[in-house]
């Protein structure tokens, strides 16, 4: 079993790569990242498992991933990160496995109604994992994660007007900057995939007094060390 794990920077999975020793080559650094041999080594007993670190932002993840896939191959790609939730019933802290994932500003502005691209007939802008969680082991629906809903933006929303204007649109549970366009290069290259994230904040008006980073991060590493470990 061939495993990638997809994070947007190194300090979202710091206990990870200390748990398991893992050698991490960042784009863009010392040049750039030859994609013929594997620089990134998961050193995992009974899995060949690595680690590819995008940068922070969709333009960023759909073109390192990219690149990345077209010269390897996985039998399975997970992203992982941390989220703000729009739904308070979800706990800071709390691990969510994301089933749907949506580019919420992919579109046009009709002075104040917004077109979604697929209603212009220019593309898609809700995509899907390819597999889910429960689907990988039944030993897995112990985990008991949450089925959440998820917009990717370039801007994170942080002003009362325009949180109650995505709500409303699209009625998301939570919202990243690179969820949507990884389950787009994964879709293109036809590579099983799933996307897990750890709620840091909520979306609100912004106040990084009420974040909670450390949380999202420890329980989010917790889980991914617990996963590559049973999934291995």
């Amino acid at each position: 079993m061939r495993i990638l794990v997809v994070v947007a920077t190194k300090e979202e999975v710091a206990p990870l790569i200390s748990e398991f020793g893992i050698s991490v080559l960042e784009p863009g650094e010392g040049g750039n990242v030859n994609d013929s041999a594997p620089p990134f080594d998961c050193k995992l007993q009974t899995a060949n498992c690595q680690l590819l670190v995008t940068g922070v932002g969709m333009v960023a993840t759909a073109f390192a991933l990219g690149r990345h896939l077209s010269s390897n191959k996985y039998d399975l790609v997970v992203n992982f990160g941390i989220a703000g939730s729009f739904d308070r019933e979800i706990a800071l802290g709390e691990i969510v496995e994301i089933t749907e994932d949506t580019f919420a500003e992919l579109g046009a502005e009709d002075d104040t109604n917004f077109l979604p691209i697929t209603g212009m007939g220019f593309g898609e802008a809700t995509f899907n994992p390819s597999t889910k969680l429960a689907d990988l082991y039944n030993l897995f629906n112990t985990f008991n994660l949450k089925q959440t809903t998820a917009i990717t933006v370039n801007t994170v929303h942080g002003n009362e007007t325009s949180i109650q204007k995505i709500t409303e649109r699209l009625h998301p549970q939570v919202e990243s900057m690179e969820g949507a366009a990884f389950f787009y290069a994964c879709k293109q290259i036809n590579v099983p995939c799933l996307q897990i994230r750890a709620v840091s904040n909520y979306v609100e008006k912004r106040n990084r007094d009420n974040w909670n980073i450390g949380l999202a991060i420890k329980n989010l590493n917790t889980f991914a060390i617990e996963f590559l470990k049973l999934y291995a």
